[in-house]
């Protein structure tokens, strides 16, 4: 999973990223890096991969990542070449969501760009710039497009008129994600890779003051606008989380008591984002190593097994399926086989959340 983190300088942006990439230094077996400057990943927090490692006495515990893009802080003008964020949107062409973190929380402290706070204008803003991006690149390719016409191909035609369509639709100043798309269009719209089609979940950046509440009047606010866009939005105290990852485990599950909270902000960010994008994880276990994989919900057997290598997923035979919740309940491998819940599936079988599953093969 790779999410964008886009929004207005002095949000809270870059102190929650910041935070992410040092949280994600912590990770047992997966030490944070930078695959560029403005790139952290980080694991998927999974207490699963804890109970198998102990239980198959594993050497290794590999978990599912999240690729965190951090785009410099976009401001008004960004589309016409203001500030710098602009020459960091096609990092964000290549993402599958974006997070929009947007300043829910007042302080004399920390100025404003835009002089006071309003999440809903903030959002307006960062939208107009993205739009206005994506309609200069729709724009080329409509215009490349439209030179075959005179080839009189269904199938070229169809692309000239659907990308007239978007273009129209971004020249009124509306997210390409907005479109009312059937199943054709929705593959063609994958094609021109733009910023406004993709998903959004917005991580409201609120104060101390409104923990462990996790709720003021701005977060409120955003939260209708994320339900009447079909968009996700989690309150998170960027601060909060910058100190968070700082400390060892045990002082920061005391922090978190302290503070009324059951969990960071982070993992309820990724676990947002796993849902936005209808992302789930499947579980491999054994002496050498327990691993998190993760797959499209809908996902059938052969296709998880691609996740893993091709060949699996080539060669497929079955797949030896047992779920976690039974495998935890029981405390064993054999006492799940003596209860009749280590199935083998086939091709149709759809994977589940949670499934432990050692594929067949043969190439």
């Amino acid at each position: 999973m790779k999410l964008g983190i886009v929004g207005l300088p002095n949000v809270g942006k870059s102190t929650l990223f910041n935070a992410i990439t040092r949280a994600g230094a912590e990770v047992a077996n997966y030490p944070f890096c930078t695959i560029d400057p403005n790139v952290g990943v980080v694991a998927v927090p999974d207490k699963r991969l804890d109970f198998l490692e102990k239980l198959y006495n594993s050497k290794k515990k590999v978990y599912a990542t999240v690729d965190f893009v951090d785009i410099a802080g976009l401001v008004k003008g960004a589309s016409q070449g203001e500030g710098l964020g602009n020459q960091f949107l096609s990092h964000i062409r290549e993402t599958q969501a974006i997070v929009h973190v947007v300043r829910c929380y007042e302080n004399k402290d920390i100025t404003h760009v835009m002089g006071n706070v309003d999440p809903l204008r903030d959002i307006e803003i960062i939208d107009t710039e993205l739009t206005l991006a994506d309609l200069e690149s729709m724009t080329k390719i409509y215009e490349r497009l439209a030179k075959n016409s005179r080839l009189q191909d269904k199938k070229i035609l169809a692309q000239i008129e659907f990308a007239k369509k978007v273009k129209e639709h971004l020249e009124a100043g509306k997210p390409a994600r907005t479109l009312e798309l059937n199943f054709d269009e929705q593959n063609m719209l994958k094609d021109f890779f733009l910023i406004t089609a993709k998903p959004v979940l917005y991580a409201c950046n609120i104060g101390e003051d409104d923990l462990p509440s996790l709720e003021n009047e701005y977060t409120k606010t955003v939260e209708q606008k994320a339900a009447a866009d079909g968009a996700q939005s989690v309150a998170i105290c960027a601060k909060i989380e910058a100190e968070l990852a700082e400390l060892s485990d045990s002082d920061r599950d005391a922090f978190l008591k302290d503070l009324g909270l059951s969990e960071p902000g982070l993992d309820r960010l990724i676990k947002a984002g796993f849902k936005l994008l209808g992302l789930e994880t499947f579980l491999t276990a054994g002496q050498d190593e327990v691993r998190a994989w993760t797959i499209k919900q809908g996902f059938l057997a052969p296709q998880a097994a691609g996740v893993i290598h091709t060949d699996f997923e080539r060669g497929f035979i079955r797949a030896e399926v047992m779920n976690f919740s039974d495998l935890e309940r029981l405390g064993s491998e054999k006492n799940v086989k003596e209860a009749g819940l280590m199935r083998s599936e086939g091709k149709e079988y759809m994977v589940r959340d949670g499934d432990i599953i050692e594929f067949k093969f043969n190439v």
